[in-house]
């Protein structure tokens, strides 16, 4: 079975709340792009592989390509996050949770885009669907705890295989490159950069896609009474297209604050180092898209980062920047959360 653009549009003409969630998800796809997109070429920038504003066009290109494409091979992250938590059958309800839920990822993502700071958008969707489900089920029986444990998995698995990769991918090139001359080693990395900086911002479109991908599937099926249950649906082409121009968008509108927190005020970089932190991300970033694990790409790429910053030595990381990053992840979860419950039960006392 496949939703088809015509009924999508028929339905939002005729249901204000169902016009407003999408508004919303559409401005929270455009707050990915511009905050989270650009990490995947911060570093390819910071060693000066290229220009600011050429990286953001490849980031928005590359970021609408990966959304596509792999949505056509596996759509696993949007399942988990679509069944990772249930609204009730109540459709006016869910799609004023959805409302609430969205309203709390933007005030965020927004808040960390003006400091600078590469919060992670995926952490705030999770949050703000968690809290506005608690909210209007009125408990944690509105959790699915097998697939909400997927985010702990992923938390993990950035951390340790980000970093993990990041260390090891230096070691083996630098181990290989010992010999061979700087300046010829700087020529090839340079491109190798630009390559798989263009294979992280992929991978994002991918990962982070799908989940606001999912946000429109609940929305269009609750409001047509199909219920939670997406077996037997396919992801509509057109819902994949539409959510892949947004991010792009995002990404070519804005992203240069952050490329100064992460691939310049962090780690000082070289060619060769930023090449062996994107091969991490984008690595783990395949990773946990295939296997339907829901992570944050800016939490891969920065551990990434760290991993190569730590074969040079500790001292070569800025802490204060880190610090900085782990205290908003940290307070993503209970920050979005409660703006999003508190927010769905004032939506839902007044419409």
């Amino acid at each position: 079975m496949t939703i088809e653009w015509t009924f999508f549009l028929s339905e939002l003409m005729q249901n204000p709340i169902l016009l407003v969630v999408t508004l919303l998800n559409i401005g929270v796809i455009i707050v990915n792009g511009a905050t989270d997109a650009p990490n995947a070429i911060a570093t390819a920038v910071s060693t000066r592989a290229m220009k600011p504003r050429h990286a953001i066009i490849m980031a928005a290109v590359f970021n609408f390509l990966g959304l596509l494409l792999v949505s056509l091979v596996s759509t696993a992250v949007a399942h988990t996050i679509f069944s990772m938590v249930d609204f009730g059958g109540n459709s006016h309800q869910a799609l004023t949770a959805l409302m609430a839920a969205m309203v709390a990822i933007i005030v965020w993502g927004a808040a960390a885009w003006w400091f600078g700071i590469p919060t992670s958008q995926s952490h705030s969707l999770i949050a703000g669907l968690t809290g506005a489900a608690i909210a209007v089920q009125g408990g944690l029986d509105a959790i699915n705890g097998a697939e909400w444990m997927k985010v702990v998995y992923g938390i993990l698995l950035s951390t340790l295989l980000g970093f993990g990769l990041g260390w090891i991918n230096y070691k083996v090139i630098g181990r290989m490159c010992r010999n061979v001359d700087r300046l010829k080693a700087n020529s090839f990395f340079k491109w190798a950069q630009i390559c798989s900086g263009a294979g992280v911002a992929f991978m994002h479109g991918a990962q982070d896609g799908q989940k606001f991908m999912s946000i429109f599937m609940l929305a269009i099926m609750m409001t047509a009474g199909m219920g939670m249950d997406l077996s037997g649906v396919a992801m509509p082409m057109w819902l994949m297209i539409f959510c892949a121009f947004n991010m792009g968008f995002g990404t070519a509108v804005g992203g240069e604050r952050i490329i100064k927190s992460v691939g310049q005020s962090m780690v000082k970089l070289e060619k060769y180092q930023g090449f062996s932190a994107d091969l991490a991300g984008a690595a783990n970033l395949l990773l946990a898209t295939l296997t339907g694990i829901p992570v944050s790409s800016t939490h891969i790429k920065t551990c990434a980062i760290m991993g190569v910053g730590a074969v040079k030595r500790l001292s070569a990381i800025n802490f204060g920047v880190v610090k900085d990053m782990m205290f908003t992840w940290f307070f993503t979860f209970p920050a979005c959360g409660l703006i999003s419950f508190v927010m769905a039960k004032l939506f839902m006392m007044f419409l």
